[in-house]
């Protein structure tokens, strides 16, 4: 599959996309996350793909956030239709992936970036990145699930301040605020991610598809997350990982999940 706007590498079973348009940081247009949700959405199918980490091209921007031009002329109807679209093609689409998705933060993570990062699953930045969402200083608000997700991961007081300030803060705020999980310099920021998409491989696949719906859905106001979980954990009982997975523990060697 080719791309104008991004970059996909393969390494045994983890995939790298790099969103790739430094000229303009990085910055999500309509093709963008158009090429994204295919990239995502053909990784997903890969059954040699485990896990997915995404970048930005170079250590300035991760993604510095939307491309302003090209709705600067909107009415309110194109507005929300922009405001669906791009939350079903791309951020609603990542956050409830069967395969895990790290975000690998390099540089800003401004507005429609931070709110790709904030879809993925979890979040390394480097010592560099600078974080937030400039929104309300243009007179719109984020659009991309940005106002939903920052208060689950920060709180809902520190999301309202970041939000209204339209202000950024640093790599090493973000790890106190929990909205990434490590910092790291920007070379150490890919093999990080890369050792801890390792890890992921190690286990089942199919255990942790259910675990993304279930860790989901407990932040759905419509499901009973418990009784998603209940219900998750009985049907992995009748998978073949789960046959593998107890087998080997019982045999004390270590589990071949397909």
């Amino acid at each position: 599959m080719k791309f104008d706007n991004i970059l996909v590498n393969h390494q045994e079973d983890i995939a790298t996309v790099t969103i790739n348009r430094p000229n303009k940081l990085n910055a999500l247009n309509r093709d963008t996350i158009q090429e994204l949700h295919d990239a995502f959405k053909a990784l997903n199918k890969d059954k040699n793909v485990k896990v997915i980490i995404v970048t930005g091209s170079g250590e300035k921007a991760f993604v510095a956030g939307a491309d302003i031009a090209e709705f600067s002329d909107f009415s309110e109807k194109e507005g929300a239709k922009l405001s669906a679209k791009g939350q079903k093609l791309l951020f609603d689409y990542v956050e409830n992936l069967a395969t895990p998705v790290i975000a690998a933060v390099n540089g800003f993570a401004l507005g429609g970036g931070l709110e790709l990062a904030m879809a993925c699953h979890f979040r390394v930045a480097s010592d560099n990145a600078k974080m937030g969402l400039p929104e309300v200083s243009l007179g719109v608000i984020p659009g991309y699930g940005g106002t939903q997700r920052l208060p689950q991961l920060v709180g809902k007081g520190r999301a309202n301040e970041m939000i209204m300030t339209a202000g950024m803060i640093d790599a090493q705020k973000a790890l106190a605020y929990g909205l990434v999980n490590y910092v790291v310099t920007p070379e150490e920021l890919l093999p990080l991610c890369n050792k801890l998409a390792g890890k992921i491989t190690n286990n089942s696949s199919v255990a942790i598809a259910y675990a993304i719906k279930a860790v989901n859905a407990g932040f759905s106001t419509d499901t009973d997350g418990f009784e998603k979980e209940i219900k998750a954990f009985g049907e992995c009982f009748g998978t073949d990982d789960f046959k593998e997975g107890t087998t080997a523990f019982l045999e004390k060697r270590k589990a071949n999940f397909e």
